[in-house]
């Protein structure tokens, strides 16, 4: 039963040091969100001019969503205290 115990808090222990529980999940998905909402207009615009323009609008569009996913997953990995205003803010906008 001891061993049994021992394993079950080391496997608790490992999945709550993998998601960090300092709200940077939150804060990349709102950035990412931001992204993907910018990107959404620059589609809308899109579809309302042609041409050369249009690809470029739809170009700088998925430029931003892949820019949002990177951001995201940059303050993730950087572990951010998001509960501390000041260092998110110089997180997301080092990032």
């Amino acid at each position: 039963m001891n061993k049994l115990s021992f394993a079950l808090i080391g496997a608790a222990s490992l999945a709550l040091a993998a998601c960090g529980g300092k709200g940077d999940d939150a804060l990349g998905e709102n950035v990412q969100e931001n992204y993907e909402a910018a990107a959404e207009n620059l589609d809308a615009m899109s579809d309302n001019t042609s041409g050369a323009a249009a690809a470029t609008l739809e170009n700088q569009a998925d430029a931003l969503e892949a820019e949002g996913a990177r951001k995201e997953e940059a303050i993730d990995e950087a572990d951010v205290n998001a509960a501390n205003p000041a260092e998110a803010n110089a997180a997301v906008n080092a990032m």
